[in-house]
């Protein structure tokens, strides 16, 4: 695994990279490779001080933003799209290094960023209200506004393109933004802040660095952000709104976690159903993605074959170096993640879980530093389990048995999360029975871990509030107006 020289990235704040006042005090947070323990670089911890600063010069250049056209904000976040493709090798080597997520996949998430930037580009002609007859004479109208200065919090799996790509929404609706980066693996977020100066009017958008306090509560309970998107765990999701609702009332949006359900029927293409099984866990990021499908729900007469085959196709994943193209699952992101992974597995050991394949580190010295976890998968696991309850975001599966339709349901409603689901069967009817009983904001027939861009996604339950990639994540960052015209 190639070395990189370790440096310090800073903070966009009214329109200068700036170490703030957090660095300016010797305050920085270091970020090492989840591969390699090497240091990579530093950030500054951003102070109450620097969110005031960060929020109060987004404010200055969101009223003039909010006077151009829908065409002129169209125009800059197609230049920002076209800007972020430049340096999509350099933003993907250092994603990899700092995530732990495997470069072969990461090649989407540059594509992905920059085109829902062109996406809700094409959008804003549709921030329209609507004419009511409410009287003979007069003229009842809305009309859409911004916000005025919204919050994003990042998480850590795939920061550069949650940061990028949901920066699309709120500009397009005419609002500034203020991003907050992860604690671990911020250091491409000060490559946007560069991108963001240099293609956006001085101030829209601030990029600060920092820790949940005190940059991150400073920024939720900030007077002047009335609208607050996040995505990452739930506890964290109910740490932001009450700290917001401490403040002022505030319209926030959460994308949290799952615990998504993988329900297969008899008779469903096993071929596909394996597959399908291995993909829709996205090992690529060791399985840390909150859609992933990380409860085998199986009918009893296709349960242990399908058992077999997935730990078959789990054995011989490739497990490396993540800057390795033919690599097809890395570290997880952090010495935290990682006690947290291994303490689930042990707990599915203890509670009578069959661990059918991993379970621990890779052999080998190259696996000896890092924070590395084998892609496992345990079976006979029942529903009290903590590893049948409790989000593990990591590589580890399990699979539960079902009898019939109405035990399928059951255990996979059987949460507190709602996020995702996916269906496998060729009975139609049953699968539009499962759809309309699944409690998920996004089920699949067929398929499963794909987005369609355009279509919410979204949780129920504490999987989250609010929907995402489509019309209604634009519409959210605005707020209506009622006009009575009367003469």
């Amino acid at each position: 695994m190639s070395t990189m020289r370790s440096v310090d990235r800073l903070m966009l704040i009214d329109g200068v990279m700036t170490p703030g006042e957090g660095g300016a005090a010797g305050d920085w947070i270091a970020s090492h490779s989840p591969a390699t323990l090497e240091p990579l670089g530093r950030v500054p911890n951003a102070t109450s001080g620097d969110v005031d600063c960060a929020v109060a010069a987004s404010a200055r250049a969101q009223r003039e933003w909010a006077t151009l056209s829908v065409w002129a904000r169209a125009a800059a976040l197609r230049n920002l799209a076209a800007a972020i493709r430049t340096r999509g090798s350099e933003i993907l080597e250092l994603e990899a290094r700092d995530t732990g997520n495997t470069l072969a996949k990461l090649h989407a998430d540059v594509q992905i960023a920059a085109g829902y930037l062109e996406y809700f580009a094409g959008l804003g002609s549709e921030l329209k209200g609507e004419t009511v007859p409410a009287t003979a004479t007069g003229l009842h109208l809305t009309i859409r506004e911004p916000y005025g200065v919204v919050a994003r919090i990042v998480p850590f799996n795939h920061p550069f393109m949650f940061a990028a790509a949901h920066l699309a929404a709120p500009l397009m609706a005419g609002n500034g933004v203020v991003i907050k980066t992860p604690e671990t693996s911020p250091l491409s977020g000060s490559i946007l802040g560069e991108l963001c100066r240099d293609h956006l009017p001085k101030g829209l958008v601030n990029i600060i660095h920092g820790r949940g306090a005190p940059a991150g509560d400073a920024l939720v309970r900030h007077p002047l952000i009335r609208r607050i998107g996040f995505t990452g765990s739930v506890p964290t999701g109910l740490v932001i709104q009450r700290a917001a609702a401490a403040s002022s009332v505030k319209h926030v949006t959460l994308e949290l976690g799952g615990k998504n359900p993988f329900i297969v029927f008899p008779d469903a293409d096993l071929d596909r159903v394996v597959e399908a099984a291995v993909s829709g866990m996205n090992f690529a990021w060791a399985g840390q993605s909150c859609g992933s499908t990380s409860r085998l729900l199986l009918h009893e007469q296709v349960y242990d074959a399908v058992v077999e085959r997935v730990a078959r196709r789990l054995a011989a994943l490739s497990v490396g170096d993540p800057l390795d193209p033919q690599s097809e699952m890395g570290p997880v992101n952090s010495a935290r993640q990682h006690a947290r992974v291994l303490e689930l597995i042990d707990s599915a050991r203890h509670e009578g879980a069959r661990l059918v394949t991993g379970g621990g580190r890779p052999p080998g010295a190259a696996f000896e530093k890092g924070y590395w976890v084998q892609p496992t998968l345990f079976a006979d696991v029942t529903p009290t389990m903590r590893l049948a309850r409790e989000e593990v975001f990591g590589p580890v599966v399990c699979a539960l048995k079902f009898r019939d339709e109405a035990e399928a349901v059951a255990l996979a409603n059987d949460s507190d999360l709602g996020l995702t689901a996916a269906v496998w069967t060729k009975d139609l009817p049953l699968a539009l029975r499962m759809i309309r009983q699944i409690e998920a904001g996004t089920v699949w027939i067929n398929t499963a871990g794909q987005h369609f861009v355009g279509t919410p996604f979204g949780g129920w339950k504490d999987s989250g509030l609010g929907g995402e990639e489509c019309l209604e994540e634009l519409l959210s960052y605005s707020r209506l107006k009622a006009v009575h015209v009367l003469s």
